[in-house]
């Protein structure tokens, strides 16, 4: 049963960590990143300073990134990560240890599972709830899970894009893919090493996406200088990116989603088709904001395409609903709390 007392809901993503306090809100957003001297086994700092760090560390200096694809990579500096911020919002005595809601991707194993209860029990908490992420981005966005109608939510997120089918508080079809916004920079990455021999790094590739990244053919017509390594040279080269190329750069991660989002809606009952034929899909996650993204969603797909109010917070928001409703929405949330 889901305790009134200290409640915290945890957006534990690839890229980016979100944490919602009961009654206060969202009051942590910062990058999934841990520094760590690498003899002494050290933690120097987390979040954004240690994402400040990526590619500028010397040698006895490791950036971290503890999760992947969604799911757990490195569970010690997972855990570390998550006692940070969990002691950052809930700086209290042991034995008032906050009872947590932590979102997970859809179809994750048994195992990675367990792996994010004992993590989270480890690093502080008195009780761990798991909700999937499609259900916390579809409550965030202010979807009613409950009505007898199907709602199609499509949640991009940096590491994984979740795909669900929601009626009656329950999942009906859903797909998660491992594929994010950090395929996207990748992307970049490997379009830019290929035309131009020019090796950057995941910052820059993070910061073209950002700026002047599009999915859709037209593009924004934005251009950004890249400093980078000539592969050739082996010294510093500027090119010239436009955001045209980052449509042709990102064509195979995008093509992905496109994919997943049509074979979910091959599998979903002929009745909760036409609901969201009626209603539209709801976009949420960062890639949500990637230039042409919903247009070209609806060319696609022929259905109506609509953007979430908060994209980047549609999950951790979900997850603090259901700690402010009590028991109003705890059937959305997976069973397999720990104690300890």
């Amino acid at each position: 049963m889901l305790s009134l007392s200290t409640d915290i809901g945890i957006d534990l993503g690839t890229t980016s960590t979100l944490v919602y306090v009961r009654g206060r809100g969202i009051l942590i957003r910062e990058p999934s990143v841990v520094a760590q001297e690498m003899k002494t086994g050290k933690i120097l700092t987390v979040g954004e300073e240690a994402r400040k760090m990526i590619g500028r560390t010397p040698g006895n200096i490791t950036v971290i990134r503890p999760l992947k694809d969604g799911v757990i990579a490195d569970y010690d500096i997972t855990e570390v990560m998550l006692r940070h911020f969990i002691e950052k919002v809930s700086p209290k005595p042991r034995f008032f240890r906050p009872q947590v809601v932590v979102s997970i991707p859809s179809g994750v194993t048994s195992v990675e599972k367990r792996a994010v209860l004992e993590a989270s029990m480890q690093a502080g908490a008195k009780h761990t709830y798991l909700i999937e992420e499609t259900m916390a981005a579809a409550i965030g966005a202010g979807i009613n899970v409950y009505e007898p109608s199907g709602n199609m939510i499509v949640d991009v997120g940096g590491g994984t894009t979740g795909i669900a089918v929601i009626s009656l508080g329950g999942i009906v079809v859903s797909e998660s893919l491992r594929v994010g916004g950090d395929k996207f920079d990748e992307a970049i990455i490997k379009y830019i090493k290929k035309m131009y021999n020019l090796e950057i790094g995941e910052r820059t590739a993070e910061e073209l996406k950002l700026e002047i990244g599009s999915v859709y053919p037209e593009g924004e017509g934005k251009t950004k200088e890249v400093r980078g390594l000539d592969l050739v040279t082996g010294l510093p080269r500027t090119i010239a990116f436009t955001s045209a190329e980052s449509f042709h750069a990102l064509s195979d991660p995008i093509t992905a989603i496109i994919d997943g989002i049509n074979a979910v809606l091959e599998r979903t009952p002929p009745e909760l088709g036409s609901d969201i034929v009626e209603k539209g899909i709801i976009l949420t996650g960062g890639g949500a904001l990637l230039d042409g993204f919903a247009r070209l969603l609806n060319e696609e797909t022929g259905i109506p395409i609509h953007l979430a109010e908060d994209p980047l917070s549609c999950v951790v928001l979900g997850a603090g609903k259901v700690l402010e409703s009590g028991e109003g929405l705890k059937s959305c949330l997976i069973v397999g709390s720990r104690s300890l």
